[in-house]
C-alpha cells in the first residue's frame, strides 16, 4: 500500500476533530451509489422491454424472409425450400402469401394484411400455435361454403367479429377488365379462431387464412409471395440470410428479422441512450458535491500537508492522496450502487414486484435483463467521475506554500 493511498484511506476514516468531514465523504459515496443503482436499474429495464419486443417478433414472424425480385412471387417455392433447406442453419422453412386486402363484417370495413399459410408447416418458423386462442390449429369451418379465417384480436373487436362470425374479404385486384370500374374479387369467410401475440403490428391489421385459399383470392396460381425460414440461432440469421442469396442467385433476396425491423431497434436503442445520457446529467450533478468535499478536506488538512511537504513529500504526491479519495469514492459507490442495483432487479424480475396492465401492455410485469456490459460502463463511469472531480482538489493542495502554512498553522 502507497503513502499517498494510506493517508486518503485514512482521512476518510477519522473520527476525531475532523469526523464531520468523515460524514461529508459517506454521503458522497452515497450520492454516487444512488446515481449507480438508478442507472443500472434504467438500463435493465430499458434493456428488457427491448429484449421483450425482440422476442414477440421473432415469435410472429421468420428468422429469415426469402422473397423474389420480380413480380409474380415464386412459382417454384418448393424447389427453392429443397435449396434453402440444403443451407447450413436452416431448422425449417414455410411458404406464405402477404398481400394487402380488406375485409368487412356487418358492422364494418377494414383494411388488414392477409398471411396465407399452412398450419402444420407454419407453427415450425413461428410461434403462431401460442398466439391462437381457440384449441385447434385449422381453418375448418361449420359450413363448406365459407372459407375459414384467423382474425387478430384488435381487429376482431373492431370489426364486431366473433367465432362463427361471416365476413367478406375482397382482393384490391380489378377483376372486371377496365368495363364497368374497379370490381373486387369477394371472397365469402367464417371467423374460426383469434390471434393474440401482444404486437399490434399484427393484432390490429393480420388477417390468416389456407395458403390454398390466398392463392385463389389472389390469383397468384400456384405461386407464394415469401418463403419463410426458421434458423439454427436467431442470431446468425444475417449470416445464412447472405448464404441463402448466394445459393439462390440474383433472382431472390433474403432479409433476416433485424433488418425488416432495423428502424424499431434502431428507435429502442436511441431512446435507452438518450435515457443513459440524461441520467448521466444528473448524476454529474449530485456527484458535485465530491468536489466540495476534497476543497473542505485540503482546508482542514492544511497543517498535516504543509508538515508532509516540508518533509519531502512531493506536489505530484499530495496531489495524489486527493486523486486517491475521488477514486475511493467512485470505486466504493460504483461498487455498492452496481451490487444494490443488481439485487433490486433480480427480486423484481424473480418476484415481479412491481405489476403492469397486461391489458395496456403485452406484458404482466416490468421486465428486467441486467447486462455485464451495462454493468462495467456504469462502473467506468463511476471511477471516473471520482476522478474527474478531484482534479481541482488535488491540484489546489499541491499548490499550497508549505513555509506559510507551518508559520501560521
Amino acid at each position: 500500500m502507497s503513502l499517498e493511498f494510506f493517508i486518503a484511506r485514512r482521512y476518510f476514516t477519522s473520527r476525531h476533530r475532523q469526523g464531520f468531514l468523515s460524514l461529508l465523504g459517506s454521503i458522497s459515496i452515497i450520492v454516487v451509489l444512488l446515481s449507480t443503482a438508478s442507472l443500472l436499474i434504467v438500463l435493465s429495464v430499458m434493456n428488457g422491454f427491448e429484449t421483450e419486443v425482440r422476442n414477440r417478433i421473432i415469435g410472429t414472424m421468420a428468422h429469415v424472409m426469402v422473397s423474389s425480385k420480380f413480380l409474380g412471387g415464386i412459382e417454384n417455392w418448393p424447389e427453392i425450400e429443397q435449396q434453402i433447406q440444403e443451407v447450413d442453419g436452416v431448422v425449417a422453412t414455410s411458404p406464405v402469401v402477404i398481400e394487402k386486402s380488406a375485409i368487412s363484417s356487418k358492422y364494418e370495413t377494414d383494411g388488414i394484411v392477409v398471411r396465407g399459410i399452412i398450419p402444420e408447416r407454419e407453427k415450425n418458423v413461428t410461434d403462431i400455435e401460442e398466439y391462437l386462442l381457440t384449441q385447434d390449429l385449422n381453418f375448418d369451418t361449420v359450413d363448406s361454403n365459407f372459407v375459414g379465417i384467423w382474425l387478430g384480436i384488435n381487429l376482431a373487436t373492431r370489426l364486431n367479429a366473433t367465432i362463427n362470425e361471416k365476413v367478406r374479404l375482397y382482393s384490391l385486384k380489378d377483376v372486371s377488365g377496365g368495363m364497368a370500374g374497379f370490381s373486387p374479387k369477394i371472397m365469402p369467410c367464417m371467423v374460426v379462431g383469434l390471434i393474440e401475440t401482444g404486437m399490434s403490428t399484427y393484432d390490429d391489421n393480420f388477417v390468416y387464412m389456407p395458403l390454398s385459399a390466398a392463392q385463389e383470392l389472389f390469383e397468384l396460381g400456384d405461386a407464394v409471395t415469401i418463403v419463410e425460414v426458421k434458423t439454427r440461432d436467431f442470431f446468425n440469421a444475417n449470416d445464412v440470410a447472405v448464404a441463402i442469396e448466394e445459393k439462390l442467385g440474383l433472382r431472390y433476396t433474403a432479409t433476416d428479422w433485424k433488418d425488416f425491423n432495423r428502424n424499431l431497434f434502431s428507435w429502442m436503442t436511441l431512446e435507452k441512450w438518450m435515457m443513459f445520457l440524461v441520467l448521466m446529467l444528473f448524476v454529474l450533478v449530485a456527484a458535485s458535491n465530491i468536489i466540495a468535499l476534497l476543497i473542505m478536506m485540503v482546508l482542514a488538512k492544511r497543517a498535516d500537508i504543509g508538515i508532509l511537504m516540508a518533509t519531502g513529500l512531493s506536489r505530484r504526491r499530495v496531489r495524489r492522496i486527493f486523486a486517491y479519495q475521488g477514486l475511493i469514492i467512485g470505486t466504493a459507490g460504483g461498487i455498492l450502487g452496481v451490487s444494490i442495483g443488481a439485487i433490486l432487479c433480480m427480486i423484481q424480475k424473480k418476484y415481479s414486484l412491481i405489476a403492469l396492465p397486461s391489458d395496456i401492455y403485452f406484458i404482466s410485469a416490468l421486465p428486467i435483463d441486467i447486462r455485464v456490459l451495462d454493468i462495467a460502463l456504469i462502473l467506468v463511469l463511476a471511477v471516473l467521475i471520482g476522478l474527474l472531480f478531484s482534479i481541482y482538489p488535488a491540484l489546489r493542495a499541491s499548490r499550497l506554500d508549505p513555509v506559510n502554512i507551518i508559520r501560521y498553522e
